[in-house]
Parts: structure tokens; sequence; C-alpha cells
């Protein structure tokens, strides 16, 4: 028991790291860069308020807990801005492979039974290949456009984001899980894009 519980505060202390680990997404008043714990809590209530936009056979409590779980990896790895650059780092082989040398690390702190099914559901989200992880995947999208809504812009003007890049980075992912989602928040992102 004593060592099960060291394991499990073992983890929970290393995820407390995430709230140090700075986004280039701000808050939605554009007060400052929110962190990435922040954006993992903002995420799960994105799924318990917008379940009613996911497609049927949708399990929201596995939606909620990869969405805890999908950023972990940036306390090794930090932010990788999806508009940066030219936005292929985030895709990149390189920083696949340093997000699952930091899952392997994060997730290896836990008890073998709870560190397979984190790194199970922290797997099916990178892949995006089930309904529940096209759904959280979408949400993932959806939060930072609709912070850039509130902020003036935010990011897309850091980054000089066209309506283009914002189509195909962001809009193909929501589309793909939410499509009625992407259709309300690309109406309202034009404005930025005239």
């Amino acid at each position: 028991m004593t060592e099960r519980l060291d394991q499990q505060f073992a983890f929970l202390n290393e995820a407390d790291r995430l709230k140090s680990v700075l986004r280039a997404t701000t808050l939605c008043d554009g007060s400052r860069p929110e962190n990435s714990g922040e954006h993992s809590w903002h995420l799960a209530l994105y799924a318990l308020t917008l379940a009613d936009h996911a497609p049927p056979g949708v399990s929201i409590d596995r939606v909620i807990r990869m969405l805890l779980l999908h950023d972990l990896v940036e306390i090794d790895v930090g932010d990788v801005p999806i508009h940066s650059a030219n936005g292929t780092a985030h895709a990149s082989t390189e920083t696949q492979a340093a997000e699952s040398h930091a899952a392997d690390r994060i997730f290896g702190l836990l008890p073998p039974d709870l560190a397979a099914s984190f790194r199970f559901l922290w797997e099916e989200f990178e892949a995006a290949q089930t309904p529940d992880a096209i759904f959280a995947k979408s949400l993932d999208r959806v939060q930072p456009v609709m912070a850039n809504l509130q902020s003036g812009g935010g990011t897309w003007i850091t980054y000089n984001v066209t309506l283009d890049q914002l189509d195909t980075r962001v809009g193909s992912k929501i589309a793909r899980g939410a499509p009625r989602l992407w259709n309300w928040v690309r109406a309202q992102s034009l404005r930025f894009f005239a």
C-alpha cells in the first residue's frame, strides 16, 4: 500500500509542474499566457459543457480523462504552438519522439496498472482514430480558437496566421470530430481574417 501511494503521489507531484509550462495561447482576457495545467482543466470543462456536440457513441468520461492527461508530456517537451514557424514542428518526428520519451518517464512514475491505463489513453488521444479521441482532439483545437476570439486575435496576430492556415491546421481537426462546432467557430473567426 505504501509503495503504491508513494508512486501515485510522485506522479501527482510531477504533474503539478504542468502549471509552470506556459503556452503561446493567452487567457481569454489576453492578460497573460495560459499554462498547460489551466489548458487541460479548461478542456475537461469544454468536454463536459459541449458533450451534446459529440457524435453518437462518444464517452465523455473517457474524453475528459484523455484531456486531463494529453499535455502532461509538455512537462519535458514544452508547448509546441501549432502556428509557430511553418506549423510542421508541432507534428514533427522529433517532437513525437520527445513526447513519447516524456510519456515513458512521466507515466512510469505510476504503479504499473495506472501507468498502462494512462499511457493507453494518451496514445489513443495522439493517434486520434477512435471516436473518443477524435472528439477530444477537436476540443483541443477549439479552445485556443476561442481564446483568440476573446482576446482580440491573440496568437493569430502573433504568428500572422492566415485563414487558410486556420482551416488546415485547426479547422480540419475540429470539423472531423465536431462539425457543428467548427461551423460556428469559423463563422466567429472570419472577422479577424477580412
